[in-house]
């Protein structure tokens, strides 16, 4: 079993889902954990649950696609903790359509979030992690290296995700610093349920299963 004892995780995307799971979990194996996401309400509630069960948190609202709030937000967690061991870029958004229903907001907004706020947080954690060296993991997906129909957006920020983990793990394992992303399939979390209610309202059931 893993222990994480006198490490700091700093976790996009914490609030819910995938990235809420991650945080219990860090906590759990002893890392002192700050949570970071858009969502106040669920970013706290992680924090809170995390402490009654007697591990240490901190919640920082960060949108991630926001340079200069990763940047403030980054540099009081280096202050404050000392060191950053663990970055998990985990925050991340979906959209349903091919290349022709794709406009230029929805390829923007994806982009913002899914490319811009995994290169924001990069950017200004390396730096960081090259005084003591670390471990980050990015998110990526199966939608990186396999067609989903209707995903274009999606498959293309997540392939992208692929590209700047090889990047960065050449460029600074020398540093101390290993890179890797995690590529999983559909993960029934709020957030797809969300996903599931807005786009095929009615369908749900069904199209969870047809998706998964």
């Amino acid at each position: 079993m893993f222990r994480l004892d006198n490490k700091t995780a700093v976790i996009t995307g914490a609030g819910s889902g995938i990235g809420r799971a991650i945080a219990l979990l860090f906590a759990k194996r002893g890392a002192d954990v700050y949570v970071l996401d858009m969502d106040e309400q669920g970013g706290r509630q992680v924090v809170a649950a995390i402490v009654e069960d007697g591990g240490i948190a901190v919640f920082k609202k960060c949108n991630v696609s926001v340079q200069a709030e990763v940047k403030n937000v980054v540099h009081s967690i280096a202050r404050d903790a000392g060191a950053i061991h663990i970055l998990v870029n985990n925050a991340g958004i979906a959209h349903v359509g091919n290349l022709e229903k794709t406009d230029e907001a929805d390829f923007d907004r994806l982009t913002a979030v899914n490319i811009k706020g995994v290169y924001n947080c990069l950017h200004e954690v390396v730096p960081v992690m090259k005084k003591s060296g670390g471990v980050i993991v990015n998110m990526a997906s199966v939608a990186s290296t396999v067609g989903i129909p209707d995903r274009f957006a999606y498959s293309m920020t997540k392939a992208a995700v692929v590209g700047m983990t090889l990047s960065v793990a050449k460029d600074y394992i020398k540093e101390g610093i290993r890179c890797n992303c995690i590529s999983p399939g559909r993960v029934h979390t709020p957030f797809v349920d969300g996903f599931l209610a807005k786009n095929y309202p009615g369908q749900e059931a069904e199209m969870f299963e047809k998706l998964s």
